[in-house]
């Protein structure tokens, strides 16, 4: 039986590289997106290590409409068939308000977080006709549920995209099945402090955070369920259930 392949844009760190890793624990092969050379997180590292899965990195700048164009014939071609998953996991983060809103920035947001995710779904189901029906799964963010100010190009960019969810996954039918996963506050960066993380943990409803692993079983099992088609799953620990007002790193500071 042929191996499963599965492409994901920025799989070879943070939340992308455990997605990747539970990938490989799975069975899949991977098309390892990149935007530039760079190491993969040891997680990743590990699990190609233990299961042997085979892997190649594709290097493309989502923000260049034309290395996203070529991205899904380049995965075909080196591993000869289209992927049978695809995971809109790579994006671009900013800080900002609306005052600081400027259109270029606003179209940059957009290209990388939402027109090149919406036009490597329209490559895969392109190249998967008539040979199976592909899973494209996008990461988004809890947020989507109770808009946030803050970041506010990359909020809107992924507003975009989840409401994209369910539109791709009508315009496309029976060809895909179309899902989201929206992860709540998973690996904190320097920005906060560890008392602050565990401040907001205690904020959420379950009493805790997200870890990459838990993002990772949401994309496996959207991965499996035939039956499920223009849904997203909160992976947040309940946080898009509670308008927190504020973006995570504005809340609980010392």
């Amino acid at each position: 039986m042929t191996q499963k392949l599965a492409l994901v844009t920025g799989g070879l760190h943070r939340v992308g590289a455990a997605i990747s890793a539970r990938l490989a624990r799975e069975g899949y092969e991977l098309a390892l997106h990149k935007r530039s050379a760079a190491e993969a997180d040891p997680v990743l590292v590990e699990a190609l290590a233990e299961t042997g899965a085979r892997s190649h990195r594709f290097a493309a700048d989502l923000a260049n409409p034309a290395e996203v164009d070529a991205l899904i014939p380049a995965v075909t071609q080196t591993f000869g068939r289209a992927p049978d998953l695809l995971v809109n996991n790579a994006a671009l983060f900013a800080e900002g308000g609306w005052a600081d809103l400027s259109a270029a920035a606003l179209a940059e947001m957009m290209q990388v977080n939402h027109h090149a995710p919406v036009m490597l779904a329209k490559a895969l189901v392109a190249a998967s006709e008539g040979a199976h029906r592909p899973a494209i799964v996008h990461i988004v963010d809890q947020r989507v549920r109770n808009p946030v100010p803050d970041q506010i190009a990359y909020s809107l960019s992924k507003s975009a995209l989840w409401q994209a969810t369910a539109t791709l996954a009508v315009a496309f039918g029976s060809r895909a099945r179309v899902n989201a996963v929206a992860p709540g506050l998973t690996m904190a960066t320097d920005d906060y402090s560890a008392a602050q993380v565990e401040r907001i943990a205690g904020r959420m409803l379950l009493g805790a955070l997200p870890s990459p692993a838990q993002i990772a079983d949401a994309v496996v099992y959207l991965a499996r369920a035939e039956a499920v088609t223009g849904q997203t799953i909160f992976v947040d620990g309940g946080a898009h259930l509670t308008p927190l007002g504020r973006d995570f790193v504005a809340l609980e500071r010392d």
